[in-house]
């Protein structure tokens, strides 16, 4: 039952014995005589009916206290709905959550032997390294993804012995050479074919060299010539080599580059952004020197700091259940880009993300168009290995370690990612727009009851609603990312996770909270639109949004 005071007499919203004498336009029936209607009204209500009956014994007319009376008793109830709404909503946004936790678990159960496997492999290839944890994570995940990794710190800081560790986890072929300014293509892409020549055809005998390899391991990568330049390129992005007249397909993972220093010359830039992986490696620290000292010390990790050099760093019975092979990483690769989702807001994250680099850093940062496509498929890779179905915000943490140009800017990349995870400009549009159905419902629910107000109060209800779906799908969201934190994410490594935890949660939290303050306001507006009888209940439920309103600093321009 809804009531109205009118100055032509009270209106209330009642159920005929006969049927429902009002319909969905909000039409309002004038009580005429008590006896025609059996009047039906929720217990908080009741005070409703006493003033009725109390109006009808003098002649139709309220008094402002029992006007009062009945704008309370109905704000209460439009209030308790409101909050019921609400508390009924969050419950459905955790079960949702919880919904799509277990179809994240599903999907986790069918990569779940990979995983075991890939945590498996991870550790083997840390034994006797310390402080290498996210460099090896990047490796392996470089190697799944086909894409080619950059070491850049200075000499004796394990960047070949981890080179070599890929190679015996892949159980492949392994190429391994140190450049200078004189190094030959002969050194990289094999000699010349004498008996070639002798028949007037340039062939190279490739076989134990850089065309023929899985797994390669080239130091000092930016001494290549121009002799080398070009060739080196086909077979880093195209995985082609020209071998005379042919063009020979290259069976190439990964090319592990490493480097004591940044490329400077220009004619570089372009074998610079073949690395679609940059890592800068650091001596040991303080910290962890007594570890790594202790690991030396241990003749069973003595040399390579693998337990058994031979076999992929485990014993014999592990070779078999941890190594990769190449077309086994092809089918890895190939079943993410096919299966794993890419949303919109992470698109949209990365063009921002490459504006922000390109427009508010000093000097600027260039990112190719190249670099952003390969690191879309390097998301979708480290998202599928994790038992994922789409990338989510959070993975795209791993952008970090793809699109600097100097090892100074990773972290300004690391705090953009940040900030973007954990604050949603969605919230200031999503506020903006309850501000403008907020203001057109003040002025359909204020009006004269007619069919033509009840159409636009209509159609304000539906904007309302819509509003509401959009805050539910958003909570949704960050509930999930509350819920799963960085620990979803298995590329990046245990201290990575815990700094970038300790500053995220925090935000999520407020963001969360923020989005569910505006959600109860939209519920609010909604239960109002369609059971309030008067302006005056926004000023009651909403004071807050109607104070603003009134100012004009709550209002569209």
């Amino acid at each position: 039952m809804l009531l109205a005071s009118t100055p032509t007499g009270l209106y209330i919203h009642v159920q005929a014995a006969g049927g429902v004498r009002n319909t969905r336009s909000f039409a309002f029936v004038r009580l005429k005589a008590p006896s025609r209607y059996s009047v039906h009204a929720p217990r908080s209500l009741r005070s409703h009916v006493d003033v009725v009956r109390a109006a009808e014994g003098s002649g139709g007319v309220l008094t402002e206290n029992e006007k009062e009376q009945s704008r309370k008793a109905q704000g209460a109830q439009l209030k308790d709905t409101a909050r019921k709404e609400m508390d009924a909503l969050v419950e459905q946004i955790n079960q949702q959550s919880k919904t799509q936790g277990e179809k994240g678990a599903a999907t986790d159960d069918r990569v779940g032997p990979l995983r075991i496997r890939l945590h498996r492999a991870i550790e083997v290839m840390q034994q006797g390294l310390v402080e290498r944890d996210t460099e090896v994570r990047l490796l392996l995940l470089a190697a799944l993804s086909q894409e080619h990794i950059l070491y850049i710190g200075p000499p004796g800081t394990a960047k070949s012995e981890l080179g070599r560790r890929l190679s015996r986890l892949c159980a492949g072929t392994f190429f391994e050479r140190l450049l200078t300014r004189f190094s030959v293509p002969e050194e990289l892409f094999g000699p010349l074919s004498m008996r070639a020549l002798e028949d007037d055809r340039y062939v190279r005998q490739t076989e134990g060299y850089l065309p023929t390899a899985n797994v390669a391991f080239v130091d000092e990568i930016f001494k290549a010539n121009s002799a080398i330049l070009n060739t080196l390129l086909t077979v880093l992005n195209e995985r082609l080599f020209d071998n005379g007249t042919k063009r020979e397909l290259v069976p190439l993972l990964c090319l592990v580059g490493a480097s004591n220093e940044l490329p400077e010359s220009e004619e570089l830039d372009a074998l610079y952004d073949r690395f679609l992986i940059r890592r800068q490696v650091s001596q040991v620290s303080d910290f962890g020197l007594p570890a790594m000292l202790a690991a030396a010390a241990d003749n069973s990790l003595a040399g390579t700091g693998l337990i058994g050099s031979s076999n992929n760093g485990g014993a014999p019975e592990s070779q078999e259940s941890i190594a990769l092979t190449f077309d086994e990483c092809q089918q890895i690769r190939q079943e993410a880009l096919n299966t794993v989702k890419v949303p919109i807001e992470v698109r949209q994250l990365l063009a921002d993300l490459r504006t922000h680099l390109r427009e508010k850093l000093e000097p600027p940062v260039y990112v190719s168009d190249r670099r952003l496509v390969k690191a879309i498929g390097l998301m979708q890779v480290a998202a599928y290995t994790s038992g994922k179905d789409s990338v989510s915000l959070l993975d795209c943490l791993l952008l970090e370690h793809i699109l600097w140009q100097q090892p100074d800017q990773q972290a300004r990349i690391t705090d953009f990612l940040l900030s973007q995870s954990s604050e949603d400009d969605g919230l200031q549009s999503a506020d903006y727009i309850l501000a403008s159905i907020f203001g057109r419902a003040c002025a359909a629910i204020g009006g004269d009851q007619t069919s033509d107000s009840a159409v636009k109060r209509e159609s304000v209800l539906q904007e309302a609603t819509a509003l509401r779906e959009s805050l539910t799908d958003k909570l949704i969201s960050l509930k999930g990312s509350q819920g799963n934190g960085i620990g979803g994410n298995m590329w990046i490594s245990a201290d990575e996770s815990e700094a970038i935890s300790a500053t995220l949660l925090p935000k999520l939290k407020k963001t969360w909270r923020a989005h569910e303050d505006l959600l109860f306001e939209a519920i609010t507006l909604q239960v109002v639109l369609k059971h309030g009888t008067e302006a005056m209940n926004f000023v009651e439920l909403l004071p807050g949004r109607w104070s603003g309103f009134i100012r004009g600093t709550d209002r569209p321009k």
